[in-house]
């Protein structure tokens, strides 16, 4: 966590933590590695090391079994291959997480448990925090400092928990009372999480400054960001509203900056985190000692293939996501309804050396700061092309661009770490002043306040339309060291609604809301527990996903080898299955505690 201190430079010990808690005997009864006694702990130093524990999970790659890229906090194989946005470009070479591109995921797919032992690691470790705190000699810290130290623990042990209930809806609630020596650690899964969750969030928007010394902290506006995100997943619009109005008017980064959207693509630069539209990120260093192993290891596979920068291609971005960036050559509206009527021009099927010309009708800027497409320049690396055609058949032609790095950073320390993988220190957003912004506008769609909607929205899409965040082309297509014009890469256009919210009304506002976060937020792996959180037993869901697929299945000169069979079952693939495993350690008293997922 290079913002709050560099996790290579803590005690094995501090980050390994002092007792091993979560929901079961598993996980409660692995030795730590390099252990230190409570006493040593019970310092300044040793508790507040211990937090930083607790905060180096936040990016799910260091405290439990399995491959890092399966579990990173970007969500990309459970919010993102599973959605509409993306597919999943590695036929045959990845089949667990292509499971969830095809619906069949059981419960014994280890991806599943490699991200239930991460978040309950996070937990764990959030949970010897308060395990610690009254245990302090006295006048270790002042009453203030233990506040903070509490509140944020508090914060942590919730987020972990937030992310669970997102994938897994119907699971254990681990406070500090839950330990091996209590005896207590197998937890049921059939007590209603959500209540349990507020609570933790409630305790830290109450109690956590508004600004802290490092730009990685939680902060109270943090807090109550994520209090308004748990009210939206419950419907709750009358809650999550005061949480969003307060946080649009006043709120603040840890650093005490306002607020406000940034150039649409400082948010996914190295050299640019933490500014005024990160409400709440994952911290990530390179060059810091660590051989890469504090970078963004979760997207590793995700790294577009391109001449002189070697990736994995995982995450390909579908042809309907594409589609969903086309508008309406006179206003510059999205095409609500009509986006998929015909494919984007592409060169699905094209070899590197076949003429093409690029779509030449008018494109969302947010595109091309958003998927790598043949001839538009992908940062400084040159103009995208095919350079591994196999992966076309698999998982179409286009590329994932936000987390990438730029050539000329691959040799800096201070950005990116050299490897096949090209692992590098671009954050993860959590949450995003933008994503405040529209959760905004569904709740004031939800009430009825559509011009209040409209207005939200539009402050999203007048962010687009501002050519200081388009792509350019540059200068010299042969050297783009050279750098860029200031004439746009493709033909952007970009409009306001203008009243349409009120004139056509609830549906078509909510449809345009909707439709805004798919556009903003694409391939941040959102998009899946948008559409779980949108459908209430409603088949939304289904309709949605379905659709998608049936779409997929018809482009011309591809094959979709991981969804030519796909369906999304109402009822069952909204939640993912229980780790089996779990289940099968979970035992009371000869009862098994945890219950299964409907479905599964």
């Amino acid at each position: 966590m290079k913002n709050i201190v560099n996790k290579a430079s803590l005690l094995a010990a501090i980050v390994s933590v002092i007792s091993v808690t979560s929901c079961n005997k598993e996980y409660l009864e692995q030795p730590p590695i390099g252990s230190l006694s409570q006493s040593t702990l019970a310092t300044k130093t040793g508790i507040n090391g211990l937090l930083i524990g607790a905060y180096s999970l936040l990016d799910e790659t260091g405290g439990w079994g399995g491959a890092a890229y399966y579990k990173g906090p970007s969500n990309w194989v459970f919010g993102t291959i599973a959605s509409d946005d993306a597919k999943e470009g590695f036929f045959g070479n990845l089949p667990e997480s292509e499971m969830f591109e095809a619906y069949k995921v059981t419960p014994t797919n280890s991806i599943l448990g490699f991200k239930w032992g991460e978040c309950y690691s996070g937990i764990q470790r959030a949970n010897d925090v308060l395990r610690l705190l009254p245990a302090l000699p006295a006048n270790t810290l002042t009453a203030a400092e233990a506040l903070q130290i509490k509140s944020e623990a508090t914060f942590l042990r919730a987020v972990f928990h937030f992310d669970l209930a997102k994938v897994f809806l119907n699971i254990p609630y681990v406070d500090e009372s839950v330990s091996f020596a209590a005896g207590n650690y197998n937890v049921p899964n059939n007590t209603p999480i959500w209540p349990k969750i507020e609570a933790d969030f409630n305790f830290a928007a109450t109690n956590l400054t508004a600004t802290k010394a490092s730009a990685g902290r939680a902060n109270s506006w943090a807090a109550k960001a994520y209090l308004a995100k748990v009210y939206m997943f419950q419907d709750n619009f009358s809650k999550a509203k005061p949480l969003l109005d307060d946080i649009i008017a006043n709120g603040t980064t840890a650093t005490g900056v306002k607020y406000a959207l940034v150039n649409f693509f400082d948010n996914f630069n190295a050299l640019k985190k933490n500014g005024a539209e990160a409400v709440f990120a994952v911290q990530y260093s390179v060059g810091d000692g660590s051989l890469g192993a504090n970078g963004n290891q979760g997207d590793v596979l995700n790294q577009p293939l391109t001449a002189g920068a070697t990736g994995g291609g995982a995450l390909q971005p579908s042809f309907s996501l594409v589609n969903s960036f086309k508008t309406d050559a006179v206003t510059g509206l999205p095409l609500l309804d009509t986006y998929n009527e015909t494919d984007m021009t592409n060169d699905q099927g094209l070899k590197a050396s076949d003429p093409f010309t690029p779509y030449t009708g008018t494109v969302d800027p947010r595109l091309d700061n958003t998927v790598a497409r043949r001839d538009i320049p992908l940062l400084d690396h040159g103009l995208f092309g095919v350079y591994w055609l196999g992966f076309q058949n698999i998982g179409g032609p286009y590329h994932t661009k936000k987390f990438f790095f730029s050539k000329g950073a691959a040799s800096s320390t201070a950005e990116s770490y050299g490897g096949w993988t090209m692992v590098n220190s671009t954050n993860y957003n959590l949450i995003r002043f933008a994503d405040v912004l529209l959760w905004a506008a569904e709740v004031e769609v939800e009430i009825g306040s559509l011009a209040v909607a409209e207005g939200y929205v539009n402050r999203i899409r007048a962010r687009a339309a501002d050519p200081a965040s388009w792509v350019k082309k540059y200068v010299d297509n042969n050297d783009p060291s050279k750098g860029f014009t200031n004439i746009p890469a493709a033909n952007y256009k970009v409009g306001l609604y203008t009243g349409q919210f009120q004139l056509q009304g609830i549906d078509f506002a909510r449809k345009a809301v909707r439709f805004e976060r798919k556009l903003e937020l694409a391939l941040e792996g959102h998009r899946f527990f948008d559409l779980q959180r949108w459908d209430n037993g409603t088949g939304y869901m289904a309709n949605t996903l379905n659709a998608y697929l049936d779409h997929e299945r018809k482009v011309p000169k591809f094959d979709f080898p991981n969804g030519r069979d796909a369906v999304f079952t109402k009822g069952k693939n909204e939640i993912y299955p229980i780790p089996q495993a779990e289940i099968d350690v979970s035992s009371a008293s000869g009862t098994v505690t945890l219950k299964q997922n409907p479905g599964y």
